[in-house]
């Protein structure tokens, strides 16, 4: 079993070598599988990419992909297409806000073959989460509010920056999702994966925010949060 790990990154040079470099070790010292780490970025305008070629020389196991495009949906496509060597892809965020003691669970869930997806839960009641600004679990709440009422999503969290899919069930989800290159999207896979009953294992999760250099636009996630559950909404009820 081969693991590959996206790292959808826009102008991260100050975190990019600590969170790669703690990953990598990391799995090496930790996880039996073989792996690979994709520094997908998107089109970053500092110097995120001399940072991301230095660790792809420095580390057999990684490499860097430069797109045109913001957004982590946009990267993840990117990320599940030159990773056609690996079983398993996800994705995490640099900041390893998501605990990365969580790749030892996850290379034992599917080694287990029971389940074909992982995701991860800030939300669910084992989960230990600190932080976070209360006017975002606000937004982040009701959101799920509104994937609850309109699009009965069964999860604890859609949201939180860890997941990870066998390759042939993320390829057929993304087969029938859209283009939207935002947060969304990876919502909406895991919403797709519900409805088709893929077998989902909901982790809760250690989760630590990183508020002062986060570059989210909560006015713009709103919107595409809004329109993307309007567009599903419709689709689902056909």
């Amino acid at each position: 079993m081969k693991i590959g790990i996206i790292f959808p990154v826009f102008n991260e040079e100050k975190r990019l070598e600590n969170g790669i470099t703690r990953t990598e070790e990391f799995i090496r010292e930790n996880l039996k599988s073989e792996y690979r780490i994709y520094i997908v970025d998107n089109a970053s305008t500092d110097n995120t990419g001399g940072e991301a070629k230095k660790l792809e020389s420095k580390y057999d196991n990684v490499s860097y992909h430069r797109i045109e495009i913001k957004g982590v949906g946009a990267a993840f496509r990117e990320g599940v297409k030159v990773s056609s060597e690996c079983e398993i892809i996800g994705y995490m965020d640099v900041d390893l806000s998501t605990d990365i003691n969580h790749l030892k669970a996850v290379e034992n869930i599917f080694a287990s073959e029971e389940f074909d997806v992982v995701n991860g839960s800030r939300f669910n009641r084992k989960s230990k989460t600190s932080g976070r600004k209360w006017y975002r679990n606000i937004t982040s709440y009701g959101l799920i509010f509104l994937l609850k009422l309109f699009l009965h999503m069964k999860a604890s969290d859609a949201i939180c920056g860890f997941k990870f899919f066998r390759r042939e069930i993320v390829v057929e989800l993304m087969s029938k999702s859209s283009q939207e290159n935002g947060w969304f999207y990876i919502i909406e896979l895991l919403l797709r994966a519900e409805r088709e009953g893929v077998k989902i294992y909901e982790l809760p999760v250690r989760w630590a925010d990183d508020a002062n250099h986060s570059k989210v636009e909560m006015s713009k996630v709103i919107k595409s949060y809004l329109t993307g559950i309007k567009a599903l909404r419709k689709e689902f009820k056909s």
